[in-house]
């Protein structure tokens, strides 16, 4: 089955529309890491999507089956540089194990994850760049490389977990209702290509601090499709793994993206698979662009000396 779900999985690389251009929409979908954009002010988005996955323990010989749903919910506030964002999963869990010669099924279900939090642009290496104009003279000066194109977009992300319910079996036992979350974002534009990084502490204030780094690569093949890849890597005393995904998805208009993805790890405790489908759509019909241009005094003119001539009508008639 895992080798099934690698052979989708690569399939998958010729198909994708993901969004990086800044009249479609952002969509931090399929991937897990987020994009350092905002949405925009007044720009509301919802992303949601639908996820199956098994996997199988080694240790302990518990077979898993999950079905769960990711949402998030993002509002453009105040100013561009500013997005309002909730989002998290709810997972519903069946298990198999044998347990005294006898096949044991346990099911449960939870949110896995609720957050709230805000997510602020600091420097944007692209704002000015929109106003150069190309160097007519040389081809190379606009299409060869620049230092410049290493130095990323870069944003802060903070916010609160929020615990729903009680002895949520997808936490660790005694993680607090209320704990703090915090990421650092960047991200590189090199025309087709876009490189995201997401370094992130989470719920460091408690026993059980998360830790994880997220880098994603996306490729536009055209206007509708495009691909990606993801490698993350996670340390925590509770669930510690390294994780790839691939995917795509297809642009449906401006506003509506669709996408699929698959996912697999490198360990065997609990070896993992899992496939998802989701949606993202974008609300902007209030969205105005805030792009402040300097103003250029009109030039003076100056005093011109007339010459006698041209106080003189040739076809005026003289008295």
């Amino acid at each position: 089955m895992k080798q099934l779900f690698l052979t989708i999985s690569l399939s998958l690389l010729c198909f994708h529309g993901f969004a990086q251009y800044t009249e479609t929409i952002n969509s931090n979908r399929p991937g897990a890491s987020q994009g350092a954009f905002s949405v925009g002010h007044k720009v509301i988005q919802f992303e949601m999507g639908g996820l199956y996955e098994q996997n199988q323990h080694d240790l302990t010989q518990i077979d898993a089956t999950q079905w769960g749903v990711d949402y998030e919910f993002r509002f453009g506030i105040l100013m561009e540089q500013l997005e309002l964002n909730l989002k998290g999963r709810y997972l519903s869990t069946t298990e198999e194990y044998i347990q005294g010669g006898q096949n044991i099924e346990n099911s449960y279900s939870n949110f896995q994850s609720n957050t709230l939090a805000i997510k602020y642009l600091i420097y944007d290496p692209y704002k000015k760049r929109a106003f150069e104009k190309p160097n007519i003279y040389s081809w190379k000066a606009n299409n060869s490389f620049q230092w410049r194109d290493l130095i990323p977009a870069v944003s802060i992300y903070a916010g609160a977990n929020i615990l729903l319910g009680k002895n949520n079996p997808y936490l660790a036992p005694g993680v607090g209702k209320l704990t703090p979350t915090a990421a650092l974002v960047t991200q590189n534009n090199w025309g087709k290509w876009v490189f995201v990084m997401n370094f992130i502490a989470d719920r460091f204030t408690s026993d059980d601090p998360y830790y994880s780094g997220i880098f994603t690569m996306t490729h536009t093949l055209n206007a509708q499709f495009s691909v990606f890849a993801e490698y993350q890597a996670i340390k925590n005393d509770f669930y510690a793994d390294d994780l790839v995904r691939l995917g795509g998805a297809y642009l449906f208009s401006k506003d509506l993206q669709l996408d699929l993805y698959g996912l697999t790890n490198f360990k065997d405790t609990p070896i993992r698979w899992q496939v998802g489908l989701g949606l993202s759509y974008r609300l902007d019909s209030k969205h105005e662009d805030e792009i402040i241009m300097e103003k250029k005094q009109p030039k003076q003119k100056k005093n011109k000396k007339v010459k006698n001539s041209e106080l003189v009508d040739p076809e005026s008639e003289l008295d």
